[in-house]
């Protein structure tokens, strides 16, 4: 049962193909530093999408700082969306512990990625930089381990059947 609840979240989560926008992105997090994709090469980055005021977003917070704290192989950015006061948005990085860089987001910062169409939305690339797959709503870090597992590089043999699944719908 708990392995079939797992595939139905693998399953959620959209995959990108052509869709995918993001070649390399450049942000500047909250302490002045620049980000790129280009510089987490050979660690799956995450993109999260997020707001101060969406329920699901500060319910998946948590599983996202455990899978940046416990996992160097990935790299978490999480990106805040509409919001009035930058110094609020720090404030509650800092009482939810939120140890991974933080983006201040707009439509600019977000037209870099993909569409986000509403929050949480989540951007996964793989260590390659290549678009993996993306998420509108909650994700947890069962799910994600589990799609990084099943997508990671394989034998030649086996890799054509991780690229049909990466490209299910």
């Amino acid at each position: 049962m708990k392995r079939r609840v797992l595939a139905v979240l693998l399953c959620l989560l959209l995959t990108l193909s052509a869709g995918a926008q993001a070649k390399d992105f450049v942000f500047t997090d909250s302490t002045g530093k620049k980000l790129t994709l280009s510089d987490y090469k050979g660690k799956w980055v995450l993109i999260n999408f997020w707001a101060t005021w969406c329920p699901p977003c500060l319910k998946e917070i948590p599983d996202l700082v455990s899978l940046y704290e416990s996992r160097k192989d990935v790299m978490v950015i999480g990106i805040a969306m509409d919001y009035r006061d930058p110094k609020a948005v720090l404030k509650f990085v800092d009482s939810l512990s939120i140890s991974y860089p933080i983006v201040f987001g707009d439509k600019k910062i977000a037209a870099q990625i993909g569409p986000v169409s509403m929050l949480p939305t989540t951007y996964l690339f793989d260590p390659a930089g290549q678009p993996a797959a993306y998420k509108v709503g909650l994700i947890s870090r069962e799910s994600l381990e589990e799609f990084m597992r099943e997508n990671s590089v394989k034998p030649q043999n086996n890799r054509s059947a991780g690229a049909a699944q990466r490209k299910q719908k």
